[in-house]
Formats: structure tokens, sequence, C-alpha cells
């Protein structure tokens, strides 16, 4: 009988590594965004609404990495602020396309500098090509682990 291999002590597993790193992150993020009124995933919804256009609710929230049903109280919450509008009725098909208002472009900046900022602090101990090889490995990682079937060519859409 073979033996099976283990995960092994956690200091050394990249996946626990990767959770660690990304519970740290989010809670930098948690911390800044707060003075805005902001939660990270409407900040992530500001920062994918800035950088594409009409997105779906679901597109969204794959974006986010939150729930369609998650999304939408996100969509109302931000909506409710003056901070994007949606189309009362779906010009084709369910998708009601979120668009930015001017008062939701001026707090995306102010977030997006604050995300940043939590960003370089996170990096500041790595020289730039250790940056770049990190970002490299992570995008071979998500690679190795997308599911062509479930995501098309190419991988994930967002």
């Amino acid at each position: 009988m073979s033996q099976v291999e283990v995960v092994g002590r956690l200091d050394e597993s990249v996946g626990y590594l990767l959770k660690q790193a990304a519970s740290a992150l989010r809670g930098a993020m948690d911390a800044e965004l707060r003075a805005l009124e902001l939660s990270v995933p409407q900040y992530s919804c500001l920062e994918l609404l800035h950088q594409r256009e009409e997105l779906s609710n679901a597109e969204l929230a794959r974006g986010a990495f939150v729930t369609r049903q998650s999304m939408n109280l996100v969509l109302r919450g931000l909506e409710k602020r003056g901070l994007l509008t949606r189309p009362t009725t779906a010009a084709t098909g369910r998708a009601r396309p979120a668009e930015l208002t001017e008062a939701g472009r001026e707090l995306h900046h102010q977030a997006s500098v604050l995300v940043r900022a939590v960003e370089q602090q996170m990096l500041s101990a790595l020289t730039a090509a250790q940056e770049d090889s990190l970002r490299s490995g992570l995008h071979e990682c998500i690679t190795g682990l997308a599911d062509p079937d479930a995501n098309g060519p190419g991988g994930p859409s967002l």
C-alpha cells in the first residue's frame, strides 16, 4: 500500500500561507476602507465598475468573490448612497448593468488610493523582481486550478 502525502507543516503549506496573506490583506483593506464607510465587497464593486463597463450582477459577483445575492445587496446599498445607477428594467434579458455616478467615481478614486497603499505596504519588503515573480507565480497557480469547463477557454472571465 502506498503512502498518501498530507499537507504537512502549515508554515510550509503554500495554500495556508496564501490564505493567511489574503486574510491579512482583507483585514488591512477593511481597516482603511472603514473611513469611507465601504466594505471590501463594496470597494471591489466600485473598482470593477470603474475598470469594466456594463457588468451584470453575476459578473460583478464573480469579480468580487461574493454570491449573486450578496452582490445584489451591495448594489442596492451603493445605489441608495448615490454611488451608482442601474436601469429600472433590463434592455435585454434580465441583466441591469450598473454605472458609477460622479459621486461613485470620486469615492472609488479615494478608496483606490487607500487600497493601493495597503498593497504597497504588503509588498514593501519585496524587490521589483520578487514582486514580478510573485505575480507571475500567482497567475500560474490560478491557471493550475482553473476549470476550463466552468470558465471556457482561457480560464475565468474576471
